[in-house]
């Protein structure tokens, strides 16, 4: 009966040493500060910062990652009074922190195209209207010629309008003159559509005086851009 008794005392001896250095669920075994086992959010802060420094990160950023050990070290000065979810509302955002340290700099902006080449064709839209006009058809050829020169590159169709009305009155406008003649040449089987878009600028890039007829006549144009991959 002794050696029976003694067996089951062992078993529980060694059941409770297990769970003592596992720890209950949530908790690490970290003993230091008189307390064996800690929640397992304080000690993802203590690795995040510990992480941090061996990684250099102290000396990248030292502010940062002085901000970050002293929101940790505050942590765990709250858990040892026993503040137990304060301290681990501090112990993650220090590991937020932490993890977040030192970010690498965005990629610089890919460079934009280069514009290989240009034609500017003057097109006779009436007031408020996208439509191509019959008489139009040989300035549209013309631009069509000059976009079969350059089979393998993108192209750029771009809508201006003269300086009469508002600007986003005429933004719309330029928008809508662009695209009539993107589906003009797309209809003439010229070029994949994947490899031309367009775009307006409203009244914003004259090229002749808005003061007088003929020079209103030369902004309400459409320049065709080829340009670089």
């Amino acid at each position: 009966m002794k050696l029976k008794h003694l067996k089951k005392v062992l078993m529980l001896i060694s059941l409770l040493a297990l769970s003592f250095l596992i720890g209950c669920s949530g908790m690490e075994y970290a003993p230091q500060h008189g307390i064996a086992s800690y929640h397992v959010d304080m000690m993802r802060a203590e690795r995040a910062i510990a992480t941090a420094r061996n990684t250099g990160k102290n000396m990248q950023c030292p502010a940062e990652f002085n901000e970050a050990k002293n929101l940790k070290d505050k942590a765990f000065a709250v858990y040892w009074s026993c503040r137990t979810q304060d301290a681990l509302a501090m112990a993650r955002e220090a590991t937020q922190r932490a993890n977040a340290l030192c970010p690498a700099p965005p990629p610089p902006p890919e460079p934009a195209p280069r514009i290989i080449d240009r034609v500017s064709l003057t097109l006779h839209f009436d007031f408020d209207k996208a439509v191509i006009k019959d008489r139009d058809i040989p300035e549209l050829n013309r631009g069509m010629n000059f976009i079969r020169r350059y089979p393998e590159s993108a192209v750029r169709i771009e809508g201006n309008t003269d300086g009469i009305g508002t600007e986003e009155y005429n933004q719309r406008l330029s928008e809508r003159r662009a695209d009539a003649v993107r589906e003009y040449i797309l209809n003439k089987h010229v070029m994949d559509e994947s490899r031309i878009t367009a775009v307006g600028y409203g009244k914003s890039n004259p090229v002749a005086s808005n003061d007088t007829e003929e020079g209103r006549a030369e902004n309400r144009r459409v320049d065709i851009l080829i340009l670089s991959d």
